[in-house]
Order: C-alpha cells, then structure tokens, then sequence
C-alpha cells in the first residue's frame, strides 16, 4: 500500500476533499476489498488507535459499517448510545465529547441530526473526526462508496449520466453524491416532484427532470432515494400511492428502457414504494455491492486518517 496521505484531517463533507484525496480512498479501498475477501479478513494495523461510534441517531447500515471496517483494522471501540446519555440530563454535546475524549479516544466518528455538528466538533476538540451523516447536510461516506461501486461497473465516470431520484430536499446523501459526481466528472440530474427539490440546487452545476419515464431513459444509472417522511413537517405530495405511481422504479418501467442501466440506492429500501423488490433484487441492481464496499471504503477512510494521527515508533 503506498504512503500518500489526505488533504485533510477530518472528513467532514465531500467538499472539503480533492480529486487526488479521492482517488487515494478508492486505492486504498481497492487494497481493503481484496482482504476482507480473503479468509482471514482481520489486520493488525490500528490496534494502538481507540475509536468512539457516536450516534445520535438511529443507523443501522453506517453503524455496522463502520464497526466491522473498525474492527477489521483491529482498533478498539466505544459505542455510545445518546438516547442512554447524559445529554438526556442537560449535558451539552461538547462536554459530553470532552469527557469521552478524556478516556485517550483517537477518533470520533458522529451522526448527528444537527447539520454542521461534526464540523464544529472538530473546531473544539483534539481529536481526528469523521462524519457519518449531519442532518439534511451531507454524508460523505455513503458518497463515496456510491462513487466507488459505480466505478467498478464503468472504470471511470467522465461523462457518465447519473439519475437521482427522490427526495433530494431531506437528502443528505445526495448533497454529498452530487459534488463528488461532479468532482469526478459525470452528469448528474435530478428527478423529483418539484416541492423536493431546493430551490437554487441548479447553481450546483446539476439539472432537473420531473418527469421519471423521461430521466431515465437519460440515464447510465439511477441511485433511488427514499421518502424521509421522518424529516418532514408538511406533506410535499398528494399521497406515498401518487409518489409511487410517478416516481416509482418498476421491472415494466426498467424493460421499457432498452438498455441496460446500473440500480443503487443508499438503504434503507422502502419496498413497493421508490422500488420494487423485483428491481432492487435484479441484476440490474449493485445494492449489495454498495454494502461490501461500504466496509472497504470506510476502511480506507479510517486508516488514512489514522495514519496522520499514529507517532511511529
């Protein structure tokens, strides 16, 4: 494995990153994948780093993730529970963070529903951080292991249509996926009822189509976002019945196109709702290739970052 090393110290949002920070992920991810594949899937190499999963919102994917990418790399683990914390109490986050840090903690990795949470932490604490999902703001992991398991099927994304669907307005996912799409050179378009998409979101270099049947035919692959109906304090549609029936992603709607597309979505599904399960169990499909290389890129991730952190000895 080469000895570059990020930009950065934190990953906080894609938009901090450089195409040469990417492209040392994805390599190091491509070292990572050929391990957890063999065998004996575990190394030695962050065993003297301590890190603290900080999850002030329910996760079931990211959490597993980046466990097992922890405990591949053999570092120790905190996990902490806000819903049993002292913040219940009144503590602040900052003291909270501030007394876990005091147990010789390396790395913070943080999901918070408060956009801009992890990049404060990291202005108030001496600590490596990685953000795992901020809100409606960005998640920065899920991009990238989108982007990698899109470039596995296409090599490389220049000029590539990439078709996102869904509710972009509550999405964090796609906040992320559309800067490093962009930074990677591929078109990106939008596809929602217009009462999900941000107003100005075009000034990020992205189009929009509210017409699905249309979109896709565009598109080289489509990653489907769900309806965070959890983020949502209005309703931005008529109906879930409406929104399926416009915006739904079905095996007659795919064979209609004539082609073969690439299928992601960042889980989790609703079934019957943005996608069939007919169509999210197809080969069309890489959403469990999204899973497995959701391991090796965070794997890369935190190894990168940890090697910033490490004193040789």
């Amino acid at each position: 494995m080469n000895h570059k090393k990020l930009s950065v110290n934190h990953l906080l949002g894609i938009k901090y990153l450089n195409i040469s920070d990417v492209n040392l992920i994805f390599e190091t991810a491509d070292f990572f994948k050929e391990l957890i594949n063999r065998p004996i899937k575990k190394v030695p190499t962050l065993r003297d780093i301590t890190i603290a999963n900080l999850f002030f919102e329910n996760s079931t994917r990211t959490k597993l993730s980046f466990e097992l990418a922890q405990k591949r790399l053999s570092a120790d683990i905190i996990n902490f529970s806000a819903s049993q914390s002292s913040i219940k109490k009144g503590e602040t986050l900052i003291d909270t963070v501030k007394n876990i840090l005091a147990m010789k903690v390396d790395m913070i990795v943080i999901r918070h529903p408060n956009p801009g949470t992890a990049n404060f932490l990291s202005k108030n604490i001496d600590s490596c951080v990685i953000n795992a999902g901020d809100g409606t703001h960005e998640h920065p992991t899920q991009a990238l292991l989108d982007a990698y398991s899109l470039k596995e099927k296409f090599s490389n994304l220049e000029n590539r249509n990439i078709l996102i669907v869904g509710d972009i307005m509550h999405s964090r996912v796609a906040l992320s996926n559309i800067f490093l799409l962009k930074m990677l050179g591929a078109n990106v378009k939008l596809c929602a009822p217009r009462s999900l998409i941000p107003h100005h979101i075009e000034s990020l270099g992205v189009s929009f189509e509210s017409d699905f049947k249309k979109a896709i035919k565009w598109c080289d692959a489509v990653n489907m976002l769900r309806v965070q109906n959890e983020r949502m304090n209005q309703n931005y549609f008529p109906s879930i019945h409406e929104y399926k029936n416009l915006y739904g992603l079905n095996l007659s709607l795919l064979k209609s196109i004539n082609r073969n597309i690439v299928i992601l979505h960042p889980g989790p599904i609703n079934r019957g709702v943005e996608i069939t399960s007919d169509v999210a169990d197809s080969e069309h499909s890489i959403i469990l290739d999204q899973v497995q290389n959701g391991v090796a890129v965070r794997m890369a991730i935190i190894y990168l970052l940890a090697s910033k952190i490490i004193v040789p000895k």
